[in-house]
């Protein structure tokens, strides 16, 4: 696999493109995003959950822009079996799989038992750190209990990873910091009442910061309330630059960089 470090844009870290809202259009979509400047997108491969864990490999096989990731997303973690496990190593292998997830805990919804979602949120967070990929974590009225999983599971695993949709505030953003991951920041930076949201980005170094949609969930403003897509993301970018005090082109440099560096450095010395 070649590091697409040539590719111009954006990188859209994190959208669920095989999400049925875009089946009559899902072609148009990639062209609005590739129109819009996203040069790179991962769809997240968690789909409707096991024993399905292709939703993401079928939109990066379909599309060269696309890449993508394998995973239990936490409301499927009851769908978990031991042939999981063994088809999640292999499928991380694929070459345009570039990290793991998105994988958690969820007890705002609770679609699965929690300790159900503990233990699956464990098992993948050690074959991660087995293959040394990155993750992508989905963490929502948990932090603690992840951070505790994370403590127990993951550190000194080094493999890094993002905090998908982060919306917590300043000591949340230095705690996932300090684990070694990245900030994944969405619509929500736009929202009028997250202002605990802008002040963590505003102290969170640009270099520990990517961009994402978690589309067609979370339009950012002026689309909010609507179905989001991955084209959307500029606007979410904008916002970021204004937080940050930097120029587009420096927001856009930065938040490429830092997910190509997470990600490709590492598939290409494991090969």
């Amino acid at each position: 696999m070649q590091d697409p470090a040539f590719i111009a844009g954006f990188v859209e870290t994190h959208c669920h493109l095989d999400d049925g809202q875009f089946e009559s259009e899902r072609d148009r979509i990639v062209e609005r995003a590739l129109e819009a400047g996203i040069g790179m997108l991962v769809s997240i491969g968690t789909g409707d959950g096991p024993p399905d864990l292709e939703a993401g490999i079928r939109m990066a096989e379909t599309y060269a822009p696309v890449y993508a990731s394998v995973g239990v997303h936490p409301h499927d973690a009851a769908k978990a079996t031991t042939e999981t496990w063994a088809a999640l190593r292999d499928l991380a292998r694929h070459p345009k799989v570039l990290l793991l997830g998105e994988m958690g805990l969820d007890f705002h919804y609770d679609h699965s038992p929690r300790d159900v979602q503990r233990n699956v949120f464990r098992a993948q967070l050690e074959i991660a750190a087995e293959l040394e990929m990155p993750i992508a974590i989905h963490t929502r009225e948990a932090w603690r209990e992840t951070a505790d999983c994370l403590r127990e599971v993951w550190a000194g695993a080094g493999s890094g990873g993002i905090f998908h949709c982060f919306s917590g505030g300043k000591a949340e953003a230095e705690e996932a910091l300090a684990f070694g991951f990245h900030l994944g920041i969405g619509g929500v930076l736009t929202f009028p009442r997250a202002e605990a949201l802008r002040a963590a980005v505003a102290a969170t170094p640009l270099n520990r910061i990517v961009l994402e949609t978690d589309a067609p969930y979370l339009a950012p403003v002026p689309f909010r309330g609507k179905r989001n897509e991955p084209a959307y993301l500029i606007h979410t970018a904008r916002k970021l630059a204004e937080v940050k005090g930097a120029s587009l082109e420096t927001v856009r440099e930065a938040t490429s960089r830092n997910f190509r560096e997470m990600v490709f450095a590492r598939k290409l010395a494991n090969q």
